[in-house]
C-alpha cells in the first residue's frame, strides 16, 4: 500500500447507521417510505429502476432517512460493495442488510472510500475472511468499524476521487451511448421492415402492414435450417474429434461473444454436417422471453467450429434472400413477435423447434433493397460496436488506475486524464453539490 498514508479504523471516521428491517408489519403497513436495498447498491453507482417501499413509524423515519452524500455499504451479499446517495429522491430510506455511513470527522471524501473500499474487496484481498461465515455471508456494522482504512490529505483523498470518477464518467457515456443507438436500431428496423425504403404503398397482412412490392415466403423456401450437435452422446468404435463448438452462451442479440469457447466431442464424420459456414445464421433456440431467438451472423471467426443442439445456423440462397437481411429480420420487433407467438412456453422460458424457425414469414423486397437496408442497420450496428469496445477499454483502465493509486505504485499528480472529459460528475464538481463533513454530521 501507500506508504505515505496513515491508517484508521473505519469507525473513527464514520458514523455507522443501521437500517430498517422489512416485516409483516412494515409490508402492509400505511404511509410507506421508499427503501433501498443490496440489489440497489452497485460499486459507485444507484439503480433507482425498481424502489421497494415499507411503512417506517414515525419515531424512527428520522434515524432511517438518507441525506444526499451518505456512503451506502452492504452487509450481504457482495459484502462491502459500496456507492455515495446523491440524493436523486427527495425521502429515501434503507434496510438493514445496508450500512449508511456519514463522516464524523472534516478531512473525509465519501467517494475517496467507495473507491478504496472496491479496490481493497475485488483487488486487493486485504479484507478477506471479514464476514461472518453464516449461510449468506455478511459484513458486521462492528467488523465495519474494525476495517483499517488509509486517511491520506483531504486534498489527496479529493484528487483521487475525481480522476477515478472521471474514467467512471467515460464508462458511463458510452454505456448511455450503447443503450441510444440500440434503441436507434429497433427504431430503425420497426420502420425498414414496415415501410421499406422505397416509399411505394403498403399491404395489409396477417403480421401487419408491410410494402405492397415485398413478398412474403417460408424460411425453408429459400435457406436451409441445421440443428446443432448434441453434448453427452456416447460413441461405440469410431472415429473422434474435439473441436470448438458455439454455444447458447456465445450468442448475443446482433453479434457473437467468443471469449469462452469450448470444445465438444463429435464423429469426424459429422465435422461436415455441423461446421459453420461463413454466412450463416446463428439463431438460439430458446431463453428469456425477451432473448428467444437471438443470434446474428458467423463470419469463419474460427478456422473450424461446430454449434451446439441449442443452436440453429440458417444457410440462405443468396441470390434471393441475403443472410445479413433474414437476421436482422429475426432481431426485429416483427421477429421476435413471431418467435413468442409460435414459441413452447414455460413459466421463464421459452424456445421454438425446428419446424417453427422453418416456417417463419420472410419479408422480400428485391436484392438492391435489401443491401440497402442492411447497410443502413450494419452502419448502427458498427456504432453499437465502437461504443462497446471503447468501454472495455475504460473497464480496463479504471481497474488499473483503481489498483495503482490505492497501491501507491502511481501518484495522482503524474497523471493526465484530459483526453477522458474534462467535466467532473456533478456530485465532485461544486463544494454545495458535495456536504462538507460538517453538513454530514449526526
Amino acid at each position: 500500500m501507500n506508504d505515505s498514508w496513515t491508517w484508521r479504523p473505519l469507525g473513527e471516521l464514520f458514523e455507522i447507521g443501521a437500517g430498517k428491517t422489512m416485516s409483516a408489519a412494515a409490508r402492509n403497513g400505511e404511509d410507506k417510505t421508499p427503501f433501498l436495498r443490496t440489489s440497489n447498491v452497485f460499486w459507485d453507482q444507484i439503480d433507482l429502476l425498481s424502489v421497494d417501499e415499507m411503512s417506517i413509524p414515525e419515531h424512527e423515519l428520522s434515524t432511517k432517512l438518507l441525506r444526499r452524500g451518505d456512503l451506502l455499504v452492504c452487509e450481504g451479499g457482495e459484502i462491502g460493495r459500496a456507492a455515495i446517495w446523491n440524493g436523486e429522491i427527495e425521502t429515501m430510506s434503507f434496510q438493514n442488510h445496508l450500512h449508511r455511513l456519514r463522516p464524523v470527522v472534516e478531512d473525509v471524501e465519501p467517494r475517496f472510500y467507495v473507491y478504496f473500499l472496491q479496490s481493497a474487496f475485488t483487488q486487493l484481498g486485504i479484507f478477506e475472511g471479514t464476514g461472518n461465515k453464516t449461510t449468506i455471508p455478511n459484513l458486521s456494522r462492528n467488523q465495519l468499524a474494525a476495517l483499517q482504512v488509509p486517511h491520506p490529505p483531504l486534498d489527496e483523498q479529493q484528487t483521487i476521487a475525481s480522476a477515478l470518477a472521471q474514467a467512471r464518467k467515460a464508462i458511463k457515456t458510452h454505456e448511455q451511448s450503447t443503450v441510444l443507438a440500440q434503441d436507434l436500431k429497433r427504431a430503425a428496423m420497426r420502420t425498414l421492415f414496415t415501410r421499406g425504403l422505397r416509399g411505394g404503398a403498403q399491404k395489409e397482412t396477417e403480421i401487419g402492414p408491410v410494402p405492397e412490392s415485398w413478398e412474403i415466403v417460408s424460411l425453408e423456401d429459400w435457406a436451409f435450417v441445421q440443428t446443432g450437435a448434441a453434448k453427452g452422446r456416447k460413441f461405440g468404435d469410431v472415429e473422434i474429434a474435439q473441436v470448438p463448438y458455439l454455444r447458447v452462451a456465445n450468442v448475443q442479440d446482433g453479434h457473437l461473444d467468443l471469449t469462452e469457447m469450448k470444445s465438444i466431442t463429435i464423429k469426424k464424420s459429422e465435422i461436415k454436417r455441423y461446421r459453420l459456414q461463413h454466412g450463416d445464421v446463428v439463431l438460439t433456440e430458446g431463453g428469456d422471453f425477451d432473448k428467444l431467438g437471438r443470434g446474428f451472423i458467423w463470419r469463419s471467426q474460427l478456422e473450424l467450429c461446430v454449434h451446439q443442439n441449442h443452436v440453429f445456423a440458417v444457410r440462405t440462397q443468396r441470390n434471393r434472400l441475403m443472410p445479413e437481411f433474414f437476421a436482422y429480420q429475426a432481431q426485429s420487433p416483427y421477429g421476435k413477435a413471431y418467435f413468442l407467438k409460435v414459441a413452447h412456453k414455460t413459466t421463464n422460458l421459452a424456445c421454438i423447434n425446428t419446424t417453427k424457425l422453418k416456417a417463419f414469414p420472410v419479408l422480400l423486397p428485391t436484392l438492391d433493397e435489401q443491401r440497402d437496408i442492411v447497410a443502413i442497420l450494419e452502419a448502427i450496428d458498427r456504432k453499437i460496436d465502437l461504443h462497446r469496445k471503447k468501454r472495455a477499454v475504460l473497464d480496463e483502465l479504471f481497474k488499473a488506475l483503481l489498483h495503482k493509486l490505492m497501491t501507491g505504485e502511481i501518484r495522482v499528480g503524474e497523471l493526465d486524464l484530459s483526453a477522458l472529459s474534462g467535466a467532473l460528475p456533478e456530485s465532485l464538481s461544486t463544494e454545495a453539490q458535495t456536504p462538507s463533513a460538517r453538513e454530514a454530521r449526526p
